[in-house]
């Protein structure tokens, strides 16, 4: 095979594609002729533990394509032999932990937005989306799913990894004869990560801000017609027994069908969807005064997500999809609220243009009196609506877009006499965001202006941010800022508090020593200061923190935190029916804090954090994290825990809350998984049981048997249960 290939122009790498002349058989070996003609990409650079050198582990990549597919052939070195490490057999396997080969396209060269395909050396795949540039760990997105094909082998000097990647799995323009690409490598032997374009350490691996070329020798052509379909069967039984019911049985028939309009824009549409088989959701301690959030698990919301879901910011989301379908019963267990149908379009029109249009119907639900549905607490009642987001994003500059939105919801067949969950017949909520990405990756940050109207709006409905980063390889400075008026009223988004403006300053400052145990560690400061027009300031959080990230990938920061708190309505610190702190009294607290992330390429490894201070006019002592054990490749045993003792004076009470959520993960294969959860949750009374067994029996088309059943703690009398059989396919057409 030929010398490496690529050149250096500009701080850019350059590799040449060739189309096949013969068939590439996918079996993890690349014995053909093109893969002798094709060039080679090699010097992998080091990402860490250092950046500054090449890598120990070698790597070498060819590619090819043909008419239907893209092929990446790896050849990823070991100079000593030792076994390869994974988390799972399971699809979609994540974490440091693992061995592992990962290629990433950016097919519109916007340095924006991408996809990955990687492989360990057990051939388990797994394919993300990659948005905002890769900048943050929210911009990794695994959720996204298609179908490619890929085989592994191991040598004694090395394994091989083969992919073939359909040109209908990728969104592109037709004519195309270059993308942007990079790969990169985990190898946990050498506690070594490598990138082919080198990617400073202070950013994201999958930063996008720092790729190679890729140059065809033909334009591309637009894939043949590209229609998948994908139906599903379902049954179920459950019984409600807190109310004594009878035991019910359903059944189901609904499906996706996503339709290719353009080599880079895709119509999806879904009947009757069913997320039955979505994993449940693992519970956290709520002890502040606000709604937290849960991660959007259902497949359908998953493709192009961040171009509905990420207008404003972590906590003013205009949109978020989980307001959808879904609503909490009375254990504060999600349920579904049956979607009729739904349709989403969604990608780009060229390099500098993305537009999404997505529009949902929920049903009234079944079984309950007019809309309502009883088992919701307050028995409130759920009419039918209708969902609409209409997005677009302009790319201006290099990296950076901006972007407006259109959201509306409509209930149908509104009575304003129904006590329902929406109190309007509408609620609509338009804005425009700025994102600011620097070339060199260096700044980045927001701005947002959003409004929204309903039938009793005001002018000042609105909510505004703005945050700015810098990023230099000692030292990073963030400044975010945050207005959101008490009349803004954004029901399908995620707003828990209304009624304020906030200032976040931060700093932090790294060393690199040429030390064996420690990579880097410095000082971090960073104050949180919420203030309203009626009460004055109402929340400040002052931390002072030290970091301290070792060369065997374990984390470790403590911080001193000074905390104050004004309360503008009653409340009770240990979330239980006790007697609570009056409005308008205000409290100064202190604490320390400790935070610690283990190795994960250990087969036993551990997370923990703690609390241990002040807590309004007591104390509050917190230990949480989880306990892991890995039984490589097929199991993953592990324990989440979070205990907090509250001790606050009398006529005050005292109160030990628990959390504890044991999870087994058995991967018997690559293609046959079992997993079930228990979680104790003493703040809400219950114990949830979820058991989920999966039968992949086709590529992304799956059997699926989920049993859920929830308990009263303390007498552990059955709540309720249900067992779901279903079966989903993927045909593509």
């Amino acid at each position: 095979m030929q010398n490496p290939s690529y050149a250096q122009n500009a701080g850019n790498l350059y590799l040449s594609i060739k189309k096949a002349t013969k068939e590439i058989f996918v079996d993890g070996i690349g014995k053909e002729i093109d893969w002798q003609l094709a060039e080679k990409s090699s010097s992998f650079y080091q990402y860490f533990p250092n950046d500054t050198s090449y890598s120990i582990t070698k790597t070498e990549v060819w590619l090819t394509y043909d008419d239907n597919n893209i092929y990446v052939l790896a050849k990823c070195y070991r100079p000593e032999p030792g076994k390869y490490l994974t988390t799972s057999l399971r699809r979609d396997f994540r974490g440091t932990g693992n061995d592992s080969f990962t290629v990433l396209l950016d097919t519109f060269l916007d340095n924006t937005n991408a996809v990955i395909f990687r492989i360990n050396p057990f051939g388990v795949m797994g394919e993300a989306q990659i948005s905002n540039g890769g900048a943050g760990r929210r911009s990794f997105d695994l959720s996204w799913d298609n179908k490619w094909q890929a085989k592994t082998n191991i040598t004694d000097e090395y394994w091989v990894a083969e992919m073939a990647i359909p040109f209908k799995t990728l969104r592109f323009k037709e004519g195309s004869t270059k993308w942007n690409i990079n790969f990169y490598r985990l190898d946990s032997k050498y506690n070594e990560r490598s990138t082919w374009a080198r990617i400073p350490r202070n950013f994201q691996i999958f930063s996008l801000a720092f790729m190679g070329e890729l140059n065809w020798d033909q334009p591309l052509k637009k894939p043949g017609t590209n229609i998948t379909l994908i139906p599903y069967l379902s049954g179920a039984v459950s019984k409600n027994h807190e109310d004594m019911e009878p035991e019910e049985a359903t059944s189901g028939i609904g499906g996706d069908v996503k339709i290719s309009i353009s080599p880079s824009l895709n119509l999806d549409l879904t009947i009757n969807p069913d997320f039955s088989q979505v994993e449940v959701d693992r519970q956290r301690t709520n002890l502040s005064r606000f709604e937290i959030s849960f991660p959007e698990r259902r497949q359908f919301f998953q493709e192009n997500s961040d171009l509905f879901a990420d207008y404003g910011s972590e906590r003013i989301r205009p949109f978020f999809t989980r307001r959808i379908g879904i609503a909490k019963d009375t254990a504060s267990q999600s349920i579904q609220i049956p979607i009729r149908y739904g349709m989403r379009l969604s990608g780009k029109l060229n390099r500098n243009w993305r537009v999404g249009l997505l529009n949902m119907q929920t049903a009234r639900e079944s079984g309950a009196e007019l809309t309502g549905i009883e088992t919701i607490e307050g028995s409130h009642k759920l009419p039918s609506q209708n969902y609409t987001v209409a997005v677009f994003q302009r790319r201006i500059f290099s990296r950076s877009n901006i972007g407006a939105f259109f959201v509306n919801r409509q209930a149908a067949n509104y009575n304003k006499s129904d006590t329902t969950l929406s109190t309007t017949k509408y609620n609509r909520v338009f804005g425009i965001d700025y994102n600011l990405a620097s070339a060199n990756n260096k700044w980045n940050g927001k701005i947002f202006y959003h409004h929204s109207f309903s039938p009793d709006s005001a002018n000042d409905d609105f909510a505004h941010g703005a945050k700015l980063e810098y990023n230099s390889r000692r030292f990073s400075i963030k400044w975010d800022h945050q207005i959101v008026t008490d009349s803004y009223n954004a029901e399908v988004g995620f707003v828990p508090r209304k009624g304020f403006k906030r200032i976040r300053p931060e700093f932090t400052y790294r060393f690199y020593p040429s030390s064996g145990i420690f990579n880097s560690h410095g000082p971090e400061f960073n104050t949180n200061i919420i203030w309203t027009n009626q009460d004055g300031r109402t929340d400040q959080e002052d931390e002072l923190s030290y970091f301290f990230r070792m060369q065997n990938q374990s984390f470790l920061k403590i911080s001193a935190k000074r905390k104050y708190t004004y309360l503008f309505n009653d409340f009770d610190p240990t979330r239980g029916d006790n007697l609570e702190l009056s409005a308008g009294t205000e409290y100064t607290y202190y604490s320390f804090n400790l935070f610690y992330r283990g190795n994960a390429r250990n087969d036993f490894y551990f997370n923990m954090r703690g609390n241990a201070g002040e807590y309004f006019n007591g104390n509050r002592y917190n230990i949480g994290g989880d306990l892991n054990y890995r039984a490589m490749p097929w199991g993953l045993f592990t324990l989440n825990f979070n205990y907090n003792r509250i001790n606050l004076p009398k006529p005050y009470s005292e109160a030990d809350i628990f959390l504890v959520g044991p999870r087994i993960d058995l991967t018997f294969t690559k293609s046959l998984f079992l997993t079930t959860l228990v979680q104790y949750n003493s703040l809400i009374d219950n114990v949830n049981l979820n058991t989920r067994f999966q039968w992949r029996f086709k590529p992304v088309s799956d059997i699926f048997l989920v049993y859920t059943e929830n308990y009263q703690t303390g007498t552990y009398d059955v709540k309720n249960r249900a067992i779901v059989l279903k079966v989903t396919y993927w045909l593509n057409l």
